[in-house]
């Protein structure tokens, strides 16, 4: 695994946009998906694995089901990949990963949890670029006919309706991003990225390393927590943003007034 370690805040600015230039297009412009953990030792484990025991068998059920008794209107059309990310938005176990294109979304993920203060945090950095050049032709050409780099749930939709398509793609498990339909605010302001494994039994952190040259990961101390979190605070990067509604300034207003143990 490839961990670098972060000295300050400068220097996590430093390392987070050292890769940023686009020679042919003269811009800053990241190509990088980004995550934000409180505690350097969790593995990439999706919402659907941590059910436990079965957990692949359950997937199905539970998409059916949500299915069956979300309201009709709920996505603006039928299709596999829609109900698959309003699912994940609304915290059904699914085999998508939320990630995101901002480097301060991914600090504040790696910061929000003040009992995990005493804990290294970590942000990973993944190429989508790099690891989407690595996909079978069919998932290949659609990026290149949309001249895009991202997925869409439209585009997935044409290649591989549903999840048994994708499984069926490639023997060994396949990585890629999809960029989520703006359902709400929420999606807006996080900067919004998923991940998808093809099989529910893969995970990403493992995927990623049989391909080390695809991402890094920062280390972030945890005595550097405090300063990148009140930073952020004045940056107005929190809670109350990023999950707007009064669950998250709630949220926002018991960490922020949450006094430093000693």
């Amino acid at each position: 695994m490839t961990d670098i370690p972060i000295n300050s805040w400068l220097d996590l600015h430093d390392k987070l946009f050292q890769s940023v230039w686009q020679p042919d297009i003269l811009r800053f412009r990241a190509q990088i998906a980004y995550r934000g953990l409180s505690f350097a030792g969790w593995e990439l484990t999706t919402s659907l694995m941590r059910l436990g025991r079965g957990y692949d068998r359950m997937e199905r059920h539970l998409l059916r089901n949500f299915r069956k008794y979300a309201h009709r209107d709920a996505v603006p059309n039928d299709s596999n990949w829609n109900w698959l990310t309003l699912a994940q938005h609304h915290g059904l176990p699914t085999r998508l990963m939320d990630w995101t294109f901002s480097p301060y979304v991914a600090m504040h993920f790696a910061t929000a949890d003040p009992n995990q203060f005493e804990c290294d945090g970590a942000i990973w950095a993944v190429d989508y670029v790099r690891i989407h050049q690595m996909l079978p032709l069919v998932l290949r050409r659609e990026l290149e006919r949309e001249g895009a780099d991202l997925f869409t749930v439209e585009m997935l939709d044409r290649v591989t309706p549903a999840l048994a398509t994708l499984e069926a793609l490639d023997e060994t498990p396949l990585l890629f991003f999809l960029e989520p339909p703006s359902i709400d605010d929420r999606v807006v302001n996080q900067y919004a990225l998923l991940s998808v494994v093809s099989r529910s039994t893969a995970r990403a952190d493992e995927w990623l390393a049989q391909h080390p040259e695809c991402f890094v990961r920062y280390i972030i101390p945890a005595p550097l927590k405090w300063e990148i979190r009140d930073k952020l605070d004045q940056a107005n990067i929190t809670e109350r943003v990023l999950f707007p509604g009064l669950d998250g300034l709630s949220t926002w207003l018991k960490r922020h007034y949450t006094p430093r143990s000693e």
